[in-house]
C-alpha cells in the first residue's frame, strides 16, 4: 500500500477575527485522496480577538508574540513544517480569499507533476472573476515582467499567496525566507536555483470581511522596495555562479 502524503496547510492571519472560523471550516472539510491533511494557524501578533478564538475553539495554532509580517510568520509555518516532516506545505490565507476546491490541483503538480512549487494564479483563464484592484495589478503586472526580465520564465501571479511547496523548497523557506511581501522574491530565487515552478489557474474571491491592510500608499512602497529586492537576489546569485 502507497503511504499517503503528509500535507500541512499553513494558515497565516492577522486580525482575521472575523474570517479564521470560516477559514478553517473550509480546510477541515477538504478530503484528498492519498492525502493526510493536516493545518496551523499562525496568529501573527493579532490584536483582535483572533487568539481568543483559536483557544476558545481549540484549534491548532502558533502564536507570535508579535507582529512579524507575512514572511515571519510563513517561515514560521515552513519551520513547522520542516520539524514535523510534511511532505507539502500549502500557504493559504486567513481572510477567505482562497478557495480550498483548488487544494488538490495544486497537490497534483507537485506530487504527479514533480514541480518543486506551484502557485494559484488568478491570472491565467478566466476562473477568478475576483483580480485585485487596478493600482496593485499595475505593480503585479510589472513584478511579473521583472522576474520574466530575470528568469526567462513568465509568471503571472507574482504576488500569489495561494502556493504549495515540496519538501525540498520546504527546506529552502524555513531556512531563509524575506520578511516583508515575500512572493515575488521567493519566486525568483526559486527558480534561480532550478527549481521547477509552475502556475495553474485557480479562483479566488473577495475577503468576506475585515480589509486589507495595504493601501495605495503601501502598494507603491511594495512595488519599489520588492523590485530592488528581487533585482539585488539576481545579481548577487550571479556572482555566486560565478
Amino acid at each position: 500500500m502507497n503511504e499517503k502524503n503528509k500535507i500541512l496547510i499553513i494558515i497565516p492571519a492577522y486580525n482575521e477575527a472575523e474570517n479564521i472560523m470560516s477559514t478553517y471550516k473550509k480546510i477541515k472539510k477538504l478530503k484528498i485522496s492519498n492525502c493526510n491533511i493536516d493545518y496551523v494557524i499562525i496568529n501573527d501578533g493579532s490584536t483582535d480577538k483572533t487568539r481568543e478564538i483559536c483557544i476558545k475553539n481549540k484549534l491548532n495554532f502558533i502564536d507570535l508574540v508579535t507582529n512579524l509580517g507575512i514572511g515571519g510568520a510563513m517561515q514560521t509555518g515552513y519551520k513547522y513544517a520542516k520539524y514535523n516532516n510534511y511532505d507539502i506545505a500549502i500557504q493559504f490565507d486567513g481572510d477567505g480569499q482562497h478557495d480550498q476546491t483548488y487544494i488538490k490541483y495544486l497537490i497534483n503538480e507537485i506530487v504527479n507533476k514533480k514541480h518543486d512549487l506551484c502557485i494559484g494564479s488568478r491570472f491565467i483563464g478566466d476562473l477568478s472573476q475576483f483580480q485585485s484592484t487596478a493600482s496593485r495589478r499595475v505593480g503585479i503586472n510589472f513584478l511579473s515582467w521583472l522576474i520574466k526580465v530575470l528568469t526567462k520564465k513568465e509568471i503571472k501571479d507574482v504576488t500569489s499567496g495561494f502556493r504549495a511547496a515540496n519538501k525540498k523548497i520546504i527546506l529552502e523557506f524555513a531556512n531563509d525566507y524575506p520578511i516583508d511581501y515575500p512572493e515575488p522574491e521567493t519566486i525568483m530565487k526559486t527558480i534561480k536555483h532550478g527549481y521547477s515552478v509552475k502556475e495553474i489557474p485557480v479562483k479566488m474571491h473577495e475577503r468576506t470581511a475585515g480589509k486589507s491592510s495595504i493601501n495605495l500608499t503601501k502598494s507603491l512602497y511594495y512595488m519599489i522596495k520588492v523590485s530592488i529586492c528581487i533585482i539585488i537576489a539576481s545579481i548577487t546569485f550571479n556572482k555566486g555562479d560565478e
